[in-house]
């Protein structure tokens, strides 16, 4: 079965100010504070096991001000170009529903073009749609997008217009799965992990007709495993836990699954997923190029 393409390059943010100061999602509780040393601990040993596995991470550090920066998988959508398409890099950066987060890419984006990076935001630059990178991951011929608790769905027909490519827009309706991110892990060319109770029942059925092969989880696996939150190096699965059942499907299908704790991570609502950004999506190969670009919805029955 073929492998994913991207996932073997990532930036991080290190937990040097990470705390709760707010609550912007059902799992943070500013009485409830995460342990910094427990925090710094299953961070680094994150960073250790990716790069284990032969994964490259980049470290970007935290502002003071910004607590949720940790998780960097929302600083920006990161895409490579194929050198069949001009080559070069550039970086969609979100732009946050909450303005608690929004300082954050005023570090990152002079980071990413420090990098060799060109930067954008959709529509005007920081006040446009509002997009949050952790509701947008490629599967197939399409940049698969959630919208509703985070980004807006405005913000679709900007990336498809922007970037020349097709978005598949799914609503998202279930306050605990605020990021496409916390319900979709694509796994491989034609598996992902999936949880439908994330979704309105179109977008549901839109996505599971999507995926070839994929593995349902419930919605208690969802939000108390943080199953769907993981990433994949080639066959191994990085994941916070991992329910009996879906570890045996994922063992038949020829993927290795290891187990990084980052619990504490949990109490500011993500894990793993949440905590790397991928920066090896490649347009042309891992997004085909459409031009001017198309926006397709779920229909309803």
């Amino acid at each position: 079965m073929s492998e994913l393409s991207w996932g073997r390059h990532y930036v991080m943010v290190e937990p040097s100010h990470f705390r709760i100061d707010y609550a912007i999602n059902p799992f943070m509780d500013p009485s409830v504070q995460p342990d910094p040393v427990r925090a710094t601990d299953q961070w680094q040993a994150l960073v250790d096991t990716l790069r284990g596995l032969g994964a490259v991470v980049d470290v970007l550090p935290q502002r003071p001000d910004a607590p949720d920066m940790v998780y960097a998988m929302n600083l920006g959508l990161a895409l490579a170009r194929a050198e069949s398409h001009g080559g070069g890099r550039h970086v969609v950066m979100s732009h946050m529903r909450y303005p608690q987060r929004r300082m954050e890419t005023g570090s990152a984006q002079p980071w990413f073009a420090d990098r060799g990076f060109t930067t954008s935001y959709v529509g005007h630059e920081g006040v446009g749609a509002h997009l949050e990178a952790g509701d947008a991951f490629a599967f197939g011929d399409a940049l698969v997008v959630g919208y509703g608790p985070r980004t807006e769905e405005l913000a679709l027909k900007h990336l498809a217009a922007d970037l020349g490519i097709r978005v598949r827009g799914l609503r998202i309706t279930h306050p605990g799965m605020y990021h496409l991110d916390l319900a979709f892990c694509p796994l491989d060319a034609n598996r992902a992990m999936v949880c439908p109770a994330a979704f309105d029942a179109p977008s549901a059925r839109a996505l599971l007709d999507l995926v070839p092969e994929p593995l349902i989880l419930t919605e208690e696996e969802a939000l108390t495993s943080f199953a769907a939150n993981s990433v994949v190096v080639g066959r191994t699965i990085v994941m916070p836990s991992c329910p009996d059942r879906v570890r045996a499907q994922l063992e038949d299908w020829g993927f290795e699954v290891r187990i990084v704790d980052v619990s504490e991570f949990h109490l500011g609502g993500g894990s793993i997923r949440c905590l790397t950004n991928p920066l090896d999506v490649t347009l042309g190969r891992d997004l085909p190029i459409h031009g001017p670009g198309e926006v397709v919805l779920p229909l309803a029955a």
